[in-house]
């Protein structure tokens, strides 16, 4: 199957239920039984080796536009492609596993992947995820925090002098982002909210925190000095602080020494030079299971997780045969 024809097929549908029919129904013409567990993963085939592509989206997936050879439309490269070329590659009776995970966006907690792994164990576990000739070897961890401040609220003027939750929670935002941070780690409040009216004393507000690393104990440190940050910046306003763990993702090498090589051979016999990074992705889940895991990329493109994402659809044939030369060195 042509991975262009399956991305011109699959980019537009929206929807997790739909999108792991589409993958069931892609999967049957090729002569598989594919099966759906608990969390909704679809798996099919069996080997030594399992890819992975998880069909989940940030934004809802809609129709593409060409433009000037370009593909253009929210998702279509985060993973549509990867789904598509992963797709192309699965043959029955190959030596290989295929896995369409969920839950690899946003606050999914890599919830696929680590239920695969937790069930599986394979030899090598290959993530199909981000740009042609990209390699990740190392896991990018994260913890996600939400602080919820509470206090008595009122009215503007009457209860004038009454503590804050929305003072707590700029408190809060500038000593965070005061924070110096490490060159390999990174610190985001991706949402705020609070109040309820122009004229009243905001009662609750709260942020979401995205804190990230490649060594856990960064992560760790980073975690711990965040925690006493939010909790000063609500006790110098006068109210409370709520802190929860939203999500956490393991951080640590991934890739076994002859896997790495393994996909550095497969980049280069396909044309390209391998450019080896840290990042978050399914592949950081084996953290967990000691299963050596890599990440490799699969399309050209841009855009990633906006509108106006973007992929070359000519290049998902190039993405095949990086995929194709894998498989036939891990077997």
């Amino acid at each position: 199957m042509d991975p262009k024809a399956i991305l011109a097929q699959f980019a537009p549908v929206a929807g997790e239920e739909a999108r792991r029919a589409f993958v069931c129904d892609a999967l049957r013409l090729k002569g598989f039984a594919p099966r759906v567990d608990a969390v909704g993963n679809v798996l099919a085939g069996e080997g030594p080796v399992w890819f992975a592509a998880h069909y989940d989206t940030v934004l809802e997936p809609r129709p593409i536009e060409e433009r000037e050879g370009r593909w253009y439309a929210p998702a279509v490269g985060d993973n549509s492609s990867g789904v598509a070329v992963l797709l192309a590659l699965a043959e029955p009776g190959a030596g290989a596993g295929y896995v369409f995970t969920v839950g690899e966006e946003g606050l999914g907690n890599l919830r696929g992947a680590r239920a695969f792994l937790e069930a599986v164990r394979p030899r090598y576990f290959v993530a199909v995820d981000g740009y042609l000739g990209t390699v990740v070897p190392w896991a990018v961890g994260s913890e996600r925090l939400e602080a919820v401040f509470k206090g008595p609220g009122g009215h503007a003027w009457g209860d004038r002098g009454r503590p804050s939750a929305i003072h707590a929670l700029g408190r809060a935002v500038a000593a965070l982002y005061a924070l110096r941070l490490p060159p390999d780690a990174s610190l985001n409040v991706g949402r705020v909210w609070g109040g309820g009216a122009i004229n009243a004393i905001a009662a609750e507000a709260g942020l979401w925190l995205d804190l990230r690393a490649t060594q856990p104990e960064v992560l760790a440190d980073l975690a711990e000095r965040a925690r006493r940050e939010v909790a000063e910046a609500a006790r110098g306003a006068g109210v409370e602080a709520e802190i929860r763990v939203l999500g956490s993702r393991p951080a640590g090498r991934t890739a076994s020494p002859e896997l790495l090589e393994a996909a550095r051979e497969a980049i280069g016999e396909a044309g390209m030079r391998p450019e080896e990074r840290a990042a978050s992705t399914d592949a950081a889940a084996a953290v967990l299971y000691g299963v050596p895991a890599i990440a490799v990329g699969a399309y050209r493109g841009g855009g990633a997780h906006t509108e106006e994402e973007w992929v070359e659809p000519d290049s998902l044939a190039q993405g095949l045969r990086v995929l194709q030369g894998l498989l036939t060195r891990l077997r």
